[in-house]
């Protein structure tokens, strides 16, 4: 299902573009989201309204993103961590509920 996500997560891109995004998900992904309870209902919520928290350069696959932001109900906290495959597709790494420190 594609969804829209802001271009911050692609910073070659111009600002103000928009990107349809088609994505796919990890095993570890679907299982972490599946622990904390969330759906993915939940987890493109939090990307859309999202804010982008890091950029990690490291990983020899692409640059890994770590994105942070509120379930449709406002309530909960979710972060996930995702990169662009070379196809250009948006591969979720790992999902997971917020907590307060």
């Amino acid at each position: 299902m594609p969804i829209v996500v802001k271009t911050y997560i692609d910073q070659d891109q111009s600002r103000n573009q928009e990107w349809n995004l088609c994505y796919d998900m990890t095993m570890h992904a679907s299982e972490e989201m599946a622990e904390d309870t969330l759906d993915i209902v939940d987890v493109e919520s939090s990307i859309l309204n999202g804010r982008l928290v890091k950029s990690e350069k490291v990983d020899p696959r692409g640059t890994r993103h770590i994105v942070h932001g509120a379930g449709p109900d406002r309530k909960a906290q979710i972060g996930t961590v995702g990169r662009f495959t070379e196809t250009g597709r948006y591969l979720l790494i790992t999902v997971y509920r917020l907590t307060e420190t």
